[in-house]
């Protein structure tokens, strides 16, 4: 039975991300509006430690199977490329502008510019496609170190992202607390610079299948 144990956690994971959209698109009321972000934010805290916690026990109990192989990732990219989507969509602010007040824009409201969210979905197809070509020739193409510091990158900057909403609005207005908004930037400029490296990085590892 506990061979089973990181595909259920899997499978929640999946669960917990649906919530987090749905939660995530919810336009609450001006009083509402921190505490949800809060809310939201947990919501994504938990679905990022179950992705540790999965692949740790599976590596652990050695019962690595192909529906984690596949599930796992795919869960995981529709977590932060769906997140960086929602966060750079103009539809974001949309329905919060009373409550966000004197903000002109998404991208100053979340930090994350619709080409940002682009350059992540572009790297995900590309290594999807170099991984599918690769082990179609029976060459094991796992993800390396770049793989795993663009994960925690991407989640750190969604995080303090979402940390910002939830303390940023005082009044009806938008004032973010300068340490938290300079994390927040910091954060998501390291996510870009870790997500190209490790594209490049993908593609000098498959330079051989690329090139015959």
């Amino acid at each position: 039975m506990y061979r089973h144990v990181p595909n259920f956690i899997t499978v929640g994971r999946l669960v917990l991300t649906a919530a987090f959209f749905v939660a995530l698109n919810r336009s609450p009321a001006r009083g509402e509006f921190g505490p949800w972000m809060w809310g939201c934010f947990s919501i994504f805290v938990v679905a990022g430690l179950t992705d540790v916690l999965d692949g740790y026990l599976a590596r652990s109990w050695k019962v690595e199977s192909a529906f984690g192989r596949v599930v796992d990732p795919f869960v995981d990219k529709i977590l932060i490329c769906g997140a960086f989507v929602f966060l750079a969509s103009p539809d974001f602010l949309g329905p919060r502008a009373a409550i966000l007040g004197t903000a002109s824009s998404v991208a100053a409201i979340t930090g994350i510019a619709p080409w940002m969210a682009v350059v992540l979905i572009a790297r995900e197809f590309l290594v999807t496609g170099i991984r599918g070509l690769a082990e179609s020739q029976g060459i094991d193409f796992r993800a390396q170190w770049t793989g795993k510091v663009k994960m925690f990158a991407q989640s750190l900057a969604v995080g303090t992202a979402l940390g910002n909403l939830a303390t940023a609005v005082h009044g009806g207005q938008y004032q973010p607390i300068p340490w938290i908004l300079w994390s927040r930037d910091v954060a998501i400029w390291v996510t870009l610079a870790a997500t190209v490296l490790s594209a490049v990085d993908y593609m000098v590892r498959a330079r051989k299948i690329l090139t015959e």
